[in-house]
C-alpha cells in the first residue's frame, strides 16, 4: 500500500489553509472539491482519480452555500481525504467518493466549533471598536481566521498521517458486501449530482438545448467530447442572447414610433 510522505502531507495542509481563506474571502476556487481533489491526486501520482472524485463532489456542492451562517458539509477536507484514501487503497474513485461524503458531513461538527471559537475574536473586535482602536479590530479579524483554519487542518492532518492505518482497519473490519455497496453508491452519486444541478437550471424553458446536448453525448459514441458540447452550448447561448437583444431593440423602436404618432 502506498505511503503518504510527510512533505506531501505538509503541502496538503498548507493547501487546506489556503482553501479555507479562499472560502471566507475572495473565493477564487481553491476551496472547491474539484481543486482540492485534483491537487491531491496530482501530489499522490494519480491525477485521474482526483479529477473524478473532485468533479463528482463538485456537482453535489452546486447551489450549496453558508447562507445566514448555516453550516454545510466540509467537502474541502472530504475531497482531500477521500481522494487520498482512494489512491492509497487502490479501490478506485468510487471508494473515495463514498468516503468523502460522510467525512464532509461528519466534519460539520468541527465547522460549528470553529464558528463558536471565532466569536471570541469578534467580541474582541467589538470592544476595540467602541474604543476606536482600529488596529485591534484588524488584529481580531486576522486572528479570527485561526479557528476556521484549524477546524479543517486538524482532521486533514490526522486523516493523512494515519491514512494507511485507517484504510487497513476499514478494509479489515468492513465486510466485502458493504465495500461493494460503497462503490456502487459512489458510482450513483454523479447521477444524483446531475439531478441536483438540473433542479437549479431552467430546463423547462430551454429543454430543446438540453435534448440536443444529451443526444450528442449519448449517441456520438465518443466522437464528441464534453468540451465540444460545451462550445456548442456557448454558441447556442450566444445566438439566443443576440435574438433576445434584437427583439428588445425592435420593440423599443416600435414603442418610440407609437409615441411620435401620438404626439403628432
Amino acid at each position: 500500500m502506498q505511503n503518504i510522505s510527510m512533505l506531501v502531507i505538509l503541502i496538503l495542509i498548507l493547501y487546506t489553509a489556503v482553501g479555507v481563506l479562499d472560502q471566507i474571502s475572495i473565493q477564487i476556487g481553491f476551496y472547491t472539491p474539484l481543486f482540492a481533489a485534483t491537487i491531491t491526486g496530482l501530489l499522490l501520482g494519480d491525477m485521474n482519480t482526483g479529477l473524478i472524485v473532485g468533479a463528482t463532489l463538485q456537482l453535489m456542492t452546486l447551489g450549496v452555500a453558508t447562507y445566514g451562517g448555516a453550516t454545510v458539509p466540509d467537502y474541502l477536507s472530504g475531497a482531500i481525504i477521500g481522494t487520498a484514501y482512494a489512491i492509497i487503497s487502490k479501490n478506485g474513485p468510487e471508494y473515495g467518493i463514498a468516503l468523502a461524503v460522510p467525512i464532509g458531513l461528519l466534519l460539520t461538527q468541527l465547522d460549528i466549533l470553529g464558528r463558536m471559537s471565532n466569536s471570541i475574536f469578534q467580541h474582541m473586535a467589538d470592544a476595540a471598536a467602541e474604543k476606536n482602536d482600529y488596529k485591534t479590530v484588524e488584529k481580531a479579524n486576522i486572528l479570527g481566521m485561526i479557528p476556521w483554519i484549524l477546524s479543517r487542518v486538524i482532521p486533514v492532518f490526522l486523516g493523512l498521517a494515519f491514512g494507511e492505518v485507517v484504510v487497513e482497519t476499514v478494509n479489515s473490519l468492513i465486510p466485502l458486501w458493504v465495500m461493494n455497496g460503497l462503490k456502487v453508491s459512489g458510482a450513483i452519486l454523479p447521477a444524483m449530482g446531475i439531478a441536483i444541478l438540473m433542479r437549479y437550471l431552467p430546463i423547462k424553458k430551454y429543454f430543446p438545448y438540453f435534448i440536443i446536448g444529451f443526444v450528442i453525448i449519448a449517441y456520438s459514441q465518443g466522437t464528441y467530447t464534453v468540451l465540444a458540447v460545451a462550445l456548442l452550448g456557448f454558441a447556442f447561448a450566444s445566438l439566443h442572447y443576440s435574438r433576445v437583444k434584437n427583439n428588445v431593440v425592435l420593440l423599443s423602436n416600435v414603442e418610440d414610433e407609437e409615441e411620435v404618432e401620438i404626439d403628432g
